[in-house]
C-alpha cells in the first residue's frame, strides 16, 4: 500500500476541494508523456475541513523534499479534525447479504448492515439490542421486514423504532413504544454501489444527507465502466496509508490519432477506512471504459486473487512499520525516518496535516484504549479467509464451489481404484484397467494441487520477498 503514496513526479502537488462539501482536499498529481498516450494520475485524499488546501512541493534536487500547508493561517487555533463528522464507505452492496444482517466495525463502532426492504436499500444501525445490548447482527429480518434480534425477539423497524416486545403483556403499558426501547439508527445512503454511513447517531444529523453527501466517483455509476468491487480488513492502521483516500489513475488514448475513438480510461480508486487501532479496511476498484468484455468472462474472485496478492506483498511491511513508530511516537517519526527524496512528498505532507490537525492520531471516540493490538502469528497476521473471503460474496461462493469438487475428484480417484481392485481377471481388459487406474492417479493428483491452490488463495498466503 505505499506504492499509494510513493508514485514520484517532477511536477508541484495540488490540493483543491470538491464541488460539494466532502472532507477535503483534493490531491493531484499529474504525469505527461510524449507519445499516443497520456497518463494521468489523480490522488482524491479527503481531508479535514473545507478551507484547507494541503500542498506538497517538490524541488528539483531528489535529495531534498519541502512540504507546506497553506492553509495553515486559515486554519490556525483550536480548530481540529472532526473525526465523527464525514461519511464513511462501510461495504460494496454486491458482498452483502439482503437476506440476513450484516456486522461492521468502522471508527471503533459496532454497526450492522440490513436490508430494509419496506425503504428498499440497506438501514445502519448500532449493533446492540437495546434490551440487554445483544448484538443484532447475530438477528435476523424477520417475515414482515423487520430487523429481529434473535436473543428475546425484539423487532424494529427501519426507523430503529421498537415494534413488538414477545415478553410485554398484549393488555400492560405499550413499553415497546418508549423511546428507550429504540435501536440507534445511524444516517446511512447508497452511493457508487457502495453504502456510506454517518457515524453519529446523534438527532441533528438526522438529516445530514440532505445537507452534505459522500464523495461522488461518476464512473463507478456509468454504465460504459466495469466496476468489479474488492474489500479485505488489513491488520495495520491508517497511519502508512492515507486516511479515507481515493486514489485514481487516468489512462487516456490520445484523441490526435483516432478522432472518432472515445477515450480509453482506467481509473485506479482505493477507499482506506480506520476500523479499530492496528486495523483498516481498504475497498478498491479499478473501472475502465475499455476490454468491458474481459469482467463479463472472467469471474470476479479471479481478480481477486491477483489483487490480494499485492496487499500481501506490503501487509507485513506495514504492520511492522506502523508498530515501530508508535515505539519511537507518532510525533518523532520523521526524526527516525529518513525521507529525503520526492517519491515521500506526499507521506510528508500527510504526516504534517495528521499532526497539525489531530494530534498525529486518529480520535477514536469512546474508545477504551488507543493502543495497538499486539502481533499475531504470521498465519493469522496473513490470514485471507476472515479478512476477505467471508466478507466477498463471489469469493465465498467459489470456495464453496472448488471445495465441492475437490471432494468430487477425490471420490472419483477412490471409485476407479475400488473398481480395479473388484474386478476379476478376465471382466476387465488391461487397457482398461489402466486406464482407470491412470484416471485415478490423475484425480488425486489434481485434489492435491486444487487443495493447495485453494488454501494458498483463500486461506494463507506467505509472501515471502527474497523468493520473488
Amino acid at each position: 500500500m505505499d506504492a499509494l503514496i510513493s508514485l514520484p513526479s517532477p511536477h508541484t502537488f495540488h490540493l483543491s476541494p470538491f464541488p460539494s462539501r466532502p472532507p477535503h482536499p483534493l490531491l493531484s498529481l499529474h504525469f505527461h508523456h510524449h507519445h499516443h498516450r497520456s497518463i494521468k494520475t489523480h490522488h482524491h485524499i479527503f481531508s479535514p475541513t473545507k478551507p484547507t488546501r494541503l500542498n506538497a512541493q517538490l524541488s528539483s534536487s531528489p535529495a531534498t523534499t519541502t512540504t507546506d500547508l497553506p492553509g495553515d493561517e486559515a486554519l490556525a487555533g483550536d480548530e481540529k479534525f472532526n473525526w465523527f463528522a464525514h461519511w464513511y464507505p462501510l461495504a460494496p452492496v454486491c458482498d452483502l447479504d439482503k437476506r440476513a444482517p450484516n456486522a461492521k466495525t468502522v471508527m471503533g463502532l459496532d454497526v450492522v448492515i440490513w436490508w430494509d426492504r419496506q425503504e428498499g436499500w440497506g438501514q445502519v444501525f448500532d449493533d446492540r439490542c437495546p434490551h440487554r445490548l445483544a448484538p443484532l447482527s447475530e438477528g435476523r429480518v424477520d417475515p414482515w421486514g423487520r430487523l429481529q434480534c434473535v436473543y428475546h425477539g425484539w423487532c424494529f423497524d427501519g426507523a430503529g423504532s421498537c415494534k413488538y416486545i414477545p415478553q410485554a403483556p398484549p393488555n400492560g403499558p405499550p413499553v415497546h413504544t418508549f423511546k428507550k426501547a429504540c435501536a440507534a439508527v445511524y444516517p446511512s445512503v447508497e452511493q457508487n454501489k457502495i453504502v456510506w454511513f454517518w457515524p453519529s447517531t446523534d438527532p441533528q444529523y438526522k438529516d445530514i444527507l440532505m445537507k452534505e453527501r459522500p464523495p461522488c466517483i461518476p464512473e463507478l455509476d456509468d454504465p460504459s465502466y466495469t466496476s468489479t468491487m474488492g474489500t479485505r480488513d488489513v491488520p495495520y492502521g491508517v497511519f502508512p496509508t492515507y486516511i479515507y483516500s481515493i486514489v485514481s489513475t487516468q489512462l487516456i488514448q490520445a484523441s490526435s490519432t483516432k478522432p472518432q475513438q472515445k477515450q480509453r480510461r482506467i481509473l485506479l480508486i482505493f477507499m482506506c477506512i480506520p476500523v479499530s487501532p492496528g486495523r483498516s479496511r481498504v475497498i478498491w476498484v479499478f473501472p475502465r471504459n475499455f476490454a468491458v468484455w474481459i469482467d463479463q468472462l472472467v469471474p470476479r474472485w479471479m481478480f481477486h486473487v491477483g489483487q490480494n496478492l499485492i496487499l500481501d506483498s506490503d501487509l507485513y511491511l506495514l504492520h511492522v512499520e506502523e508498530r515501530k513508530i508508535a515505539n519511537v511516537g507518532p510525533s518523532n517519526w520523521q526524526k527516525a525516518c529518513f525521507v529525503p527524496t520526492k517519491s515521500d512528498a506526499m507521506v510528508v505532507a500527510f504526516r504534517n496535516w495528521l499532526r497539525k490537525y489531530s494530534n498525529n492520531q486518529v480520535d477514536w471516540g469512546t474508545l477504551s484504549t488507543g493502543y495497538l493490538p499486539p502481533t499475531p502469528p504470521r498465519e493469522q497476521l496473513m490470514d485471507r479467509y476472515w479478512s476477505h473471503v467471508v466478507r466477498c460474496s463471489s469469493c465465498r461462493v467459489a470456495l464453496k464451489g472448488l471445495r465441492t469438487f475437490e471432494v468430487f475428484l477425490q471420490v472419483i480417484s477412490i471409485a476407479f481404484i475400488g473398481i480395479v481392485a473388484a474386478a476379476k481377471q478376465g471382466l476387465m481388459s488391461n487397457i482398461t484397467r489402466i486406464a482407470f487406474a491412470s484416471t485415478a492417479v490423475l484425480c488425486f493428483l489434481a485434489s492435491s494441487w486444487l487443495s493447495h491452490f485453494i488454501y494458498k488463495n483463500f486461506y494463507f498466503h506467505d509472501y515471502n520477498h527474497a523468493f520473488r
